[in-house]
């Protein structure tokens, strides 16, 4: 009998294992990425991509960048992305990363672009995980996909967590490097979350410890309140309504744009006038061009990307219609669509086969719970705790404004170390900053759009730079 369980019992676990692997993850996979089409020679960086499984059924894939630096002790970054639903690869690509896709100026003719290098990568000094989050988002998938599945911020939240522990797991080399936790837009809205939830973990003796030290938001949603009124008096600053529509509004308002009573008829119809008046704004950067191109005539491919990319927005925006692209974005929207669902550059990047349809840059989805309605009071836990904070805003973005910001960043109440002034790169002012007792650091990026990184990247560098090196601004 002994002898029959000796022999059973290596069966029964193996067949366990392979009941399992259909419902549940697959093992850990990482590989390192040394060439990639497009490219001329071995990338000169660490590239690594990989998947882990978190959750019941999430395999999440991440792109790893090695700082250039010093590895062993320059500081981990884990990015996350904005949306929600938008893929890593745009912050790796676009934003903060060491490569850039070249968009011909021509426009997409179907080849596929050349790679360069991007001189002010965030990676020149410090490691950066970049992740897809949630669900669905780039090359993310869930192994046992159900109906009853819906993405949300607390899952985001949840499995951020589960994921950067199991990570560091896997890399215990960088343990002991500074963590920070960093994103832009809608990221807002679930970065502090995540680092209260790491730090509760710290606290609870949850294995591996984690050194987290704070963490970097760029144009961060936090709250309707804050982030949509913002959007009037940002116009009238910006001279893009008149004095006089801007003190109806005042009035009628109340400075309340967003909850708006159903029998205001004066506040509502000024709202509709406001609205007439920013129409043909670029709302991601107001000095963007807008592209004119008739929805009707819109090739295909442009208009889905627009209708992923956007569909979702109704949560965050309300008094302005959702952002518009310029042409030069629809174009290098279709070029790194076309880069990534290359099949090339999938082996390349090593992505599991037949996990998902097609890439997309963003992949809303209408089922996507929006359960956290403000991170304002996750500000608050995190400075008690001596977290420090990187909050950044491009000045020329009118989806989160800086007003917004500002105005929650005040009802902080937080006492001033260093007030107001100028910071300069090359002897230019690159924008604003001012130091906060708690730990905080708040900067303006002059010309700065939605995403700063990506059309001033010499200051954004410049900023994250001395901030992370624990200098002034």
């Amino acid at each position: 009998m002994n002898c029959l369980r000796f022999f059973l019992l290596p069966l029964l676990l193996l067949l366990a294992l392979i009941c399992s692997s259909h419902h549940g993850h697959v093992a850990a996979s990482k590989a390192t990425v040394e060439n990639l089409p497009g490219f001329q020679g071995r990338l000169p960086f660490y590239l690594e991509t990989g998947y882990i499984g978190v959750g019941e059924a999430a395999e999440l894939f991440y792109y790893f960048v090695k700082s250039e630096g010093n590895p062993e002790a320059d500081p981990l970054l884990l990015w996350l992305t904005g949306g929600p639903g938008c893929s890593a690869f745009s912050a790796l690509t676009m934003e903060i990363g060491p490569i850039r896709l070249q968009v011909p100026v021509a426009g997409h003719n179907g080849s596929l672009p050349n790679l360069n290098l991007n001189p002010f990568s965030w990676t020149k000094f410090s490691s950066i995980i970049f992740l897809d989050l949630p669900v669905g988002t780039g090359f993310s998938y869930s192994t046992n996909p159900s109906p009853d599945d819906h993405p949300s911020d607390q899952v985001q939240v949840s499995q951020a967590a589960e994921f950067i522990r199991k990570w560091l797991g896997e890399h215990s080399e960088l343990l002991q490097n500074p963590l920070y936790i960093a994103g832009d837009s809608y990221s807002g809205m679930t970065v502090p979350p995540i680092v209260l939830q790491l730090s509760i973990g710290n606290e609870k003796g949850i294995e591996p410890m984690l050194n987290i030290k704070g963490y970097i938001l760029g144009n961060p949603a936090t709250s309707g309140e804050f982030d949509k009124n913002a959007r009037v008096p940002y116009a009238h600053g910006m001279a893009l309504i008149s004095d006089e529509l801007y003190k109806s509004l005042h009035k009628s308002c109340k400075g309340e744009y967003i909850t708006v009573e159903p029998t205001n008829l004066e506040c509502k119809n000024n709202l509709k006038a406001f609205s007439e008046c920013v129409s043909g704004i670029n709302t991601l950067s107001i000095l963007y061009p807008e592209c004119n191109l008739d929805p009707a005539k819109m090739p295909v491919e442009i208009a889905a990307l627009r209708r992923r990319m956007f569909q979702d927005d109704s949560q965050l925006l309300s008094t302005v219609d959702p952002p518009k692209l310029d042409c030069n974005d629809d174009t290098n929207l279709i070029v790194y669509k076309h880069w990534v669902n290359d099949k090339l550059v999938q082996k390349a990047l090593h992505i599991r086969e037949g996990k998902i349809e097609e890439w997309e840059v963003c992949n809303r989805r209408s089922d996507y719970e929006h359960d956290i309605s403000t991170s304002f009071v996750y500000h608050v836990n995190l400075s008690i705790k001596g977290y420090r904070s990187l909050i950044y805003s491009g000045d020329h973005d009118m989806v989160i404004p800086y007003i917004g910001t500002q105005a929650w960043i005040r009802a902080l109440n937080y006492s001033i170390v260093e007030d107001w002034r100028s910071w300069h790169v090359k002897g230019q002012v690159a924008g604003y900053m001012r130091t906060y007792s708690n730990g905080m650091t708040y900067a303006t990026v002059k010309g700065g759009s939605h995403i700063a990184p990506t059309n001033r990247p010499v200051e954004c560098y410049a900023m994250f730079q001395r901030w992370i090196n624990h200098k002034s601004l």
